[in-house]
């Protein structure tokens, strides 16, 4: 038996406990917890063998309340002595996508990021925003096979683009390579073809979040989606953490959304609309360039859960919803590139070179924290990816 000491300002104590999927060597992988710099196996530590699985869609699916019961029985056990067996140093292990992941929904909940885009594409416009936009969740399917965990390098994509002094369409790497910070919301239960699953019961259903970058080909983008929406630019590669920190661990950092007018219809009726306290930091080549700040978020989760499923689509166990671009008033707080740089007219400072897009070999690295109970903070780990050259083919 053993004891797992745990520093007082980690990120990662008996408040957190996150679930990820791990493997040591050759080992098949198998879920664990993170408890200060150790992985813990919970197969073991629990004699559970739900947990001896590759993924965590096994345990998410038996349910909200199997969650609690276990996370109430990890909480009581690593306080004591645990089995030598069961503990790992973190730097021993090769973390894993933690989730199979079933179905991808993106949304775009952030006031700011999405009346700053608006000023940027339409400038003539005098409201930034899209009509529908304050009335309801706007959001595209994505490509969940795509869905990578934290360290996996992404190959810059091809395809389609027409810049403003092309005659017409060329073929080629994608040359304004972004990225979008964002926050990933695990389904653990889903809902029947025809069913919904409405705002009140979104704790039932959503069991943990995890940082998310939806990397994006803007200039691929640009050209593909009138009239229906993200395609190419967006399918390629999005990048989560490997730790989903539970929901439950999260009822401290609740914080109410900013305020909602015009008033919502009533399947997105909330009072309040609860939003996250959630610091996220953005690194390029080891240089902060943003701080984007959950709270500021306009869409609560369970809006945008509610409204996935109002129309009777079915959800599954497995499912992932990201938030989009979590961007707040200040520049330093813009979420995605395009918005940081103006489109690319204003460029930032990365380690004395005055950048506007991603160059090959760059590496962004997305790191968040949030309050959690006693006083400490909760950690997310980080959501990590180098851009390697395109594959021409």
């Amino acid at each position: 038996m053993t004891t797992v000491p745990v520093p007082a300002d980690s990120l990662f104590g008996v408040q957190n406990l996150p679930y990820g999927v791990f493997s040591v060597g050759g080992s098949a992988p198998r879920v664990g917890t993170r408890l200060g710099d150790a992985v813990l196996d919970l197969a073991v530590l629990l004699g559970d063998d739900v947990f001896a699985r590759p993924s965590l869609n096994a345990f998410m699916a038996q349910g909200h309340d199997r969650w609690v019961a276990v996370r109430r029985e990890i909480t009581a056990r690593v306080v004591g002595d645990i089995p030598a067996e069961a503990v790992h140093a973190v730097d021993d292990v090769t973390l894993h996508l933690p989730v199979e992941v079933a179905d991808y929904v993106d949304f775009y909940a952030s006031e700011h990021h999405a009346a700053n885009l608006g000023r940027l594409f339409r400038p003539d416009n005098p409201d930034p925003l899209m009509p529908n936009w304050k009335h309801l969740p706007v959001g595209y399917h994505g490509r969940a096979g795509s869905i990578v965990v934290s360290g996996t390098d992404i190959v810059r994509p091809c395809g389609q683009r027409k810049g403003t002094d092309d005659p017409g369409p060329v073929f080629g790497p994608s040359v304004r390579l972004d990225i979008e910070a964002e926050l990933g919301f695990v389904v653990g239960t889903g809902s029947a073809m025809g069913d919904t699953i409405p705002v009140a019961e979104a704790d039932r259903h959503i069991f943990g979040v995890v940082l998310f970058n939806d990397w994006s080909a803007r200039d691929i983008q640009a050209w593909e989606y009138v009239p229906l929406g993200p395609n190419l630019g967006k399918s390629f590669a999005s990048t989560i953490s490997p730790w989903v920190v539970p929901l439950l661990a999260l009822q401290p950092a609740r914080v109410p959304t900013p305020v909602q007018q015009p008033a919502v219809l009533p399947y997105l009726a909330m009072d309040p609309p609860w939003g996250l306290d959630v610091d996220l930091s953005v690194r390029w080549n080891g240089t902060e360039v943003s701080r984007p700040p959950y709270r500021e978020m306009y869409w609560s989760p369970a809006q945008m859960l509610a409204h996935l499923t109002v129309n009777g689509a079915p959800s599954r166990t497995g499912d992932l919803f990201a938030s989009g671009t979590i961007s707040g008033p200040g520049r330093d707080t813009r979420g995605a590139f395009i918005e940081l740089t103006w489109g690319g007219a204003e460029p930032v400072d990365v380690d004395g070179e005055q950048r506007t897009f991603l160059e090959d070999g760059d590496e962004v690295v997305i790191t968040g924290s949030a309050p959690g109970r006693d006083g400490v903070r909760l950690g997310f780990g980080e959501a990590r990816g180098r851009i390697l050259p395109a594959r021409r083919s």
